[in-house]
């Protein structure tokens, strides 16, 4: 991930000024948005957003980007925020255009990204009329927002863009939204850029406080059954290597949320892997057997828990976050650590190297042999004739290798997440808390921006792929040669499972009849891609050659796969993590396992 830059102000853009010049509150927008740093914005004009887009149209330092859909922007932005670690903007008019933006604003919010939304407004005057394309976006994105600002006078646009990048991208990150009046972005106003800002009320806390700290170490010290539970605020902070360094002093096991993967390398010998619903064995067995939960930048999401009453029983909480909100929400805590963690695990780390630890040997040894048993599987490459979609995802990352990928949601996402090869952080796009369908293309698209010197794969199912496959035309315009790979199964497969494990196999609407309605390969030549269709071994590893052999446009390689392979194992919904299943009716024997 690329370092933010660590202040907002971009370099060699003079911050004051003898006496203000009067511009528009569009000139004003433009000349913040330089003033901040932004240097490509996701789009579409429309006419309350209008007026911006005549200086936007003329700036040499922000690239605006036309997209095909107000959804593809705010992903797209996501994306961006993603690979880079900076804020992703998005722009849309009143009504329609801003009201698209939302499920992209939610996205980001329950992923804490960093990204700021830009909304036309109908004139001031007109507010609360009803008028033409009107719509309350402050109050629609009001539960999904870290905050929102309405301006409507030329002169506060300034003020109000510094202080949306400031909040969206310190504390816990997240979306801010900027709707503005036609008439402030029409108005001239005297431009003056403000200092320090000064926010009553906001003031997030980074130091965590050093008592808290020694009581975690304590805890430490005590147990006998430690796992280090990472979520993907670790990612946010940037804090792997000091993850890194405390699992390795402590040697204490290490498990990577969905949202976390790449935090902590796949391939050291701690890692047990992703926990929750669809997690690895070892990796559910380590925090419902675990005696302390070191919990860093997690949430204790209902997908991670199981059924709360029953998760983890015997171990107490270290609960280190960013945002004191989510400390104690779900489950109760013994040590609750307010702060940064990147901060949190260095405090900790210069505690714990001269520490004198307990054998974690054992307990490791332990959950290494249900990693060895359970989680180490071989999947042939067909099965009736088709594709294994486990086989291609896998074989896929052994291709690509350590490279950028995005997923989007559903049975592909939870095979991506597990067979990808995971060794750094900030390499993972994908939809976790709102697990929105349609994320992958506008994200893969965004993190090829953020990062155009890298090689960015899209795993997408033939169901999310048909909802913002358009922006594959923003791809194609732009020279962004991001790679999609379509898992077409013909259904909507994760919904599919569960019609055959909980609905007597009766599938109500999720059969896509996709395997040539759309054909994928034609459709995406028509938008200004390679299209090309792979349904056997040998044409999976000549489509995997090709596309990863071009780079001068985007590809789109569809893989035809049976439509019965399941994600494994699996905690069915509402149930404890105790009742994991790695295959139907099959559960792990834990009583042979001994500790």
């Amino acid at each position: 991930m690329r370092t933010p830059r660590p202040h907002e102000e971009r370099k060699g853009v003079e911050m004051a000024e003898q006496s203000p010049k009067t511009l528009t509150g569009a000139q004003a927008l433009v000349e913040s948005l330089e003033r901040v740093g932004v240097e490509v914005v996701f789009g579409i004009p429309g006419g309350a957003i209008l007026p911006a887009y005549d200086p936007l149209g003329q700036s040499k330092l922000v690239r605006h980007i036309l997209v095909r859909h107000e959804q593809g922007a705010a992903h797209a932005a996501e994306g961006y925020a993603m690979t880079t670690g900076r804020v992703g903007v998005c722009m849309a008019t009143s009504g329609p255009g801003a009201t698209n933006l939302v499920t992209g604003i939610a996205d980001a919010y329950m992923d804490s990204v960093p990204i700021v939304a830009i909304t036309g407004q109908v004139a001031s005057a007109s507010i609360g009329t009803d008028a033409f394309q009107e719509a309350d976006i402050r109050g629609i994105t009001f539960p999904v927002t870290k905050h929102s600002f309405l301006v409507t006078r030329a002169e506060d646009i300034p003020t109000a863009i510094k202080q949306a990048f400031h909040i969206a991208r310190t504390g816990r990150p997240g979306p801010v939204l900027v709707d503005i009046a036609k008439d402030a972005l029409a108005n001239e106003a005297p431009f003056e850029w403000p200092g320090d800002l000064d926010l009553p009320g906001y003031r997030p806390v980074l130091h965590p406080h050093i008592k808290q700290i020694r009581e975690a170490a304590r805890l430490i010290s005590e147990s006998r059954r430690p796992v280090l539970y990472v979520g993907g605020g670790v990612v946010k902070a940037q804090a792997s290597e000091q993850l890194t360094e405390l699992a390795h002093i402590a040697e204490i096991p290490v498990v990577t949320t969905l949202m976390a993967r790449g935090a902590f390398p796949d391939s050291d010998p701690l890692h047990m892997g992703m926990p929750g619903m669809h997690g690895r064995v070892a990796a559910v067995g380590a925090l419902q057997r675990s005696d302390l939960l070191i919990t860093l930048g997690a949430r204790f999401d209902d997908r991670v828990t199981g059924k709360l009453a029953t998760f983890a029983p015997n171990a107490k909480v270290i609960h280190a976050d960013v945002d004191p909100a989510e400390i104690g929400k779900n489950r109760a805590v013994d040590v609750p650590i307010v702060g940064d963690v990147k901060e949190v695990l260095t405090e900790l780390i210069e505690i714990m190297r001269g520490a004198d630890l307990p054998d974690f040997g054992p307990w490791t040894t332990y959950l290494l042999s249900l990693r060895d048993k359970y989680d180490r599987i071989e999947y042939e490459p067909t099965k009736d004739g088709l594709l294994s979609p486990e086989w291609v995802i896998k074989r896929l990352g052994e291709v690509a290798g350590d490279c950028f990928y995005a997923s989007g949601v559903g049975q592909h996402q939870m095979w991506a997440a597990h067979l990808l090869p995971f060794e750094k952080p900030g390499r993972w796009l994908n939809s976790g808390g709102a697990g929105t369908m349609g994320y992958c293309v506008p994200a893969a698209m965004g993190g090829k921006v953020g990062r155009p010197e890298e090689v960015v794969w899209g795993i997408d199912g033939d169901g999310c792929f048909q909802m913002t496959n358009q922006e594959l035309v923003t791809c194609a315009l732009n020279d962004i040669p991001i790679k999609i790979a379509v898992i077409n199964n013909q259904s909507l497969g994760m919904v599919r499972q569960w019609q055959t494990l909980f609905y007597g196999e009766r599938y109500s609407n999720t059969n896509l009849e996709s395997l040539r309605v759309p054909d994928f390969p034609k459709l995406a030549e028509a938008m200004g891609a390679v299209g090309l269709r792979a349904e056997t071994p040998e044409e999976v590893e000549d489509a995997l050659a090709q596309a990863m052999a071009i780079n001068d446009r985007p590809v789109v390689v569809e893989f035809v796969c049976h439509k019965d392979a399941m994600v494994w194992p699996m905690v069915a919904a509402g149930t404890s993590n105790d009742d994991i299943k790695i295959a139907k009716d099959m559960a792990p024997d834990w009583e042979d396992e001994i500790l």
